[in-house]
């Protein structure tokens, strides 16, 4: 190897995948890492370790979806703390002498009761004052406002009754709702233990309210808590510290869980390493946007990278978590918002698609494609390689599929029906940008070049890679696009100006102007949606399809 593999272990000749368990879930996996044995061959060890990171990840994916879902813990909120526990106290204290003194401002003036007071007596004036429930429903109103007070002192002294027995019987049920809310208020969490703790403590600053209530019932507005435990409580730190590299961390593992970001974030994980390095810490709550343009600047005037690298993959991962983080309520401020880097307008010298000369080229190399063995006579190309460069080119032209789409495509996804055989490129086979299935009926040359007799040779799963579980599959699937479009550069066959993969996309959309095809079938085909909401009205069928293919003509190879 060039370098250690990350979550990569080795000890007396023996190699393992690890990976460190996230404090947080330490409780529920049971472990502070995780290991899978790669045996102990080397080469074989390297050649497995993709995957079982990959399981071992979705370990860790599982075991946080558990303590979100199920525990109701976050991991991303903080332990609770002493001065937590002295802070919900004066909160509660406070908040209660506060409901009491708007009661008070509510309650009537004198100048209220006897304009009330004349009402009522207007009202008996109109009532036979011999029936009972006339009289009680003319003067109800009035007898509530009338003695307000000596019901609120009542209720007070029944209230401090009530909380002084609850302490001593250490029944904290009542409380409950007001521990809950202050931890998620503040982003904490507490255990059973911790959490009564904090129940018992509020009953105690209710106590030390009410008391203050009955006081003030009695004229007295000058009390201060007995109870050493209200206080004033110490004043909170100006932020809570938010893990950079943790909230990078549970921002992918909820793209993975929406079924999205399937490698885990691994072409991203070098721009939040970066980041952290640039600024010297790894705390997201103390990142300005001044330091987020200051890290662009530095990434194309210090590391030279292009200003559309930093534009698509820098900058846009950076924005995408903030974004994340900031609707999640995981900061309270998205200060990625406007940081943009502008790049240059790509020049177009030449048609974006292969002309028909190019795709004859093009199709005649994939055709006649050997594997060529090394000057040991070994052939280090796999089947599934030599299958992929033999076949996806042709599928792609007469398709426009994205080569990914047709690299991950399995032996289940082709059916006869009716005598025409047909694909279906779904994500059950890896990833469709779409995100739903489609269907398309495959050109008869494809068949006349012996592809049905290919696949119906094939083994079950994946025709184009040999990743032997789903969660692999896209990853695979675009290892080998990317090598294909290396084998094309480098076979020189492949234009400067176009994508060696991508220019099947373009040239379908050219032939089917060219031929005056239907555009809305071609977008159909390609997993393209409607310009208008119009455009989306009616299903695109096989037969429209059909139509549509048999009318490309064969290429004269």
């Amino acid at each position: 190897m060039a370098g250690k593999l990350r979550y990569w272990k080795e000890k007396d000749g023996r190699f393992w995948a690890r990976l460190a368990v996230p404090s947080a879930l330490k409780n529920i996996i049971g472990k502070s890492e995780l290991l899978e044995s790669l045996g102990g061959d080397r080469r074989t060890a390297i050649k497995n370790h993709p995957a079982a990171v990959a399981r071992l990840q979705a370990q860790v994916a599982e075991a946080e979806a558990k303590l979100i879902g199920k525990v109701g813990i976050n991991p991303n909120h903080t332990a609770i703390t002493t001065g937590d526990f002295g802070q919900a106290v004066w909160q509660r204290y406070n908040a209660a002498l506060n409901a009491d003194a708007a009661q008070r401002d509510s309650e009537p003036t004198p100048e209220e009761l006897e304009v009330a007071k004349k009402i009522t007596l207007a009202r008996l004036a109109e009532i036979d004052t011999t029936d009972a429930l006339a009289v009680l429903d003319a003067t109800l109103d009035y007898l509530v406002l009338r003695n307000v007070k000596e019901n609120r002192q009542f209720f007070h002294n029944a209230q401090l009754d009530e909380l002084r027995r609850n302490l001593a019987d250490g029944d904290m049920h009542n409380v409950q709702h007001e521990v809950d809310a202050y931890l998620d208020q503040h982003r904490l969490t507490a255990g059973d233990a911790e959490r009564a703790v904090l129940a018992k403590q509020l009953i105690r600053a209710e106590i030390e309210a009410v008391q203050r209530s009955v006081e003030r019932d009695a004229g007295d507005y000058s009390g201060k808590p007995s109870d050493p435990l209200v206080k004033p409580a110490a004043e909170p730190p100006t932020h809570r510290p938010v893990s950079l590299s943790k909230l990078w961390e549970n921002y992918v593992a909820s793209r993975v869980m929406a079924g999205f970001m399937k490698d885990r974030g691994k072409r991203q994980d070098p721009v939040i390493r970066n980041l952290r390095k640039f600024l010297g810490h790894n705390d997201a709550r103390l990142i300005a946007k001044k330091d987020l343009l200051a890290w662009r600047d530095n990434l194309i005037a210090v590391e030279k990278l292009s200003a559309k690298t930093v534009s698509d993959i820098y900058v846009s991962t950076v924005r995408s978590l903030f974004l994340w983080a900031y609707e999640n309520e995981h900061l309270p401020e998205n200060v990625a918002a406007t940081v943009k880097q502008a790049k240059p307008r790509k020049v177009q010298s030449r048609e974006r698609g292969y002309t028909d000369a190019e795709a004859v080229e093009v199709l005649r190399l994939s055709r006649n494609h050997q594997p060529k063995p090394n000057q040991f006579g070994y052939i280090r190309e796999t089947a599934h390689m030599t299958a992929a460069k033999r076949w996806a080119p042709m599928l792609c032209a007469f398709t426009g599929a994205r080569i990914s789409e047709v690299t991950q495509l399995r032996k289940e996804d082709m059916r006869e029906e009716n005598g025409r055989w047909i694909i279906r490129i779904t994500p059950d086979a890896g990833s469709v940008k779409s995100g739903g299935y489609r269907d398309v009926p495959l050109h008869r040359q494809i068949i006349e070049q012996g592809f049905i007799k290919f696949v119906l040779g094939a083994n079950a799963g994946p025709l184009f890679h040999g990743a032997d579980k789903p969660v692999n599959y896209a990853r695979a699937a675009s290892s080998v696009s990317d090598e294909i479009s290396k084998w094309l550069r480098k076979t020189n066959v492949a234009p400067e100006g176009v994508q060696p993969n991508h220019g099947w996309r373009h040239r379908l959309k050219t032939q089917a102007m060219e031929l005056g095809l239907n555009s809305r079938v071609i977008d159909a085909m390609q997993g393209h949606t409607g310009r208008t909401a119009g455009e989306n009205y009616g299903d695109v069928t096989l037969n429209a399809k059909m139509r549509v293919i048999d009318q490309l003509p064969d290429y004269p190879l």
